[in-house]
């Protein structure tokens, strides 16, 4: 599987975690994706920041609308009974916790359930944006990542090294290699990649983890 099936792999996996009803917003980057895979018959309502409900999925090329984008600038669609609204309505729904979960990208994640994914000391970063309230906000954090850095190192740590965005919030991290639960007693591989090992996964993890008994391969 190369790394674009990967990728495919890992936002169809997340988007399987929804239910009809969920209200869910999606960070900038792969979980944007996650809006194009959303499965037959689940009716979710999209949220975002910049000020909106009822996200679809991406125009075609050709029909995007420049003033209808998400929170990171790309062109989105909204679909019938989507709404618009200020930034002061946006925030009030994240941190009054009416989202069920928000899906964030990781620049490291630790078995603690701590999140990094905004900054990294001495390099141009475009902020914080709405992670912070999105992470403390939302009833489920869904962290979806890939196992390890474009120099082959961990990105799931033993403690994050980066300044935090939240602590303690994560609930399940799904990288391109596994789906790793956060529990009170640490993190637990649920689901590995197809032609992935456990003996892979624990070379390319820095945290602790244990194997779930019903250990399962990862599907779309």
């Amino acid at each position: 599987m190369d790394r674009e099936a990967r990728k495919e792999l890992m936002v169809k996996r997340v988007a399987k975690e929804f239910k009809s009803g969920d209200v869910v917003n999606l960070g900038i980057g792969i979980p944007t994706q996650v809006a194009n895979h959303i499965p037959e018959g689940v009716e979710i309502i999209l949220q975002s920041e910049n000020g909106f409900v009822g996200i679809g999925p991406a125009p075609a090329e050709g029909e995007e609308d420049k003033d209808v984008v998400n929170a990171g600038g790309k062109p989105v669609t909204i679909l019938p009974g989507g709404a618009c609204f200020d930034s002061a309505t946006s925030f009030a729904i994240i941190r009054g916790g009416h989202l069920a979960a928000t899906v964030l990208g990781a620049l490291e994640v630790d078995q603690r359930g701590n999140l990094a994914n905004w900054m990294v000391p001495g390099k141009m970063v475009p902020g914080m944006g709405g992670a912070m309230d999105l992470v403390t906000g939302a009833r489920k954090v869904i962290v979806v990542t890939e196992h390890v850095t474009k120099d082959g190192a961990p990105k799931i740590l033993k403690q994050c090294r980066l300044p935090l965005t939240a602590k303690g919030k994560v609930s399940l991290i799904v990288s391109d290699m596994a789906v790793m639960e956060v529990t009170k007693k640490g993190l637990v591989l649920k689901e590995i990649a197809p032609g992935v090992t456990v003996d892979e996964i624990r070379a390319s993890t820095e945290a602790e983890f244990t194997v779930a008994p019903d250990l399962k391969e990862m599907s779309a």
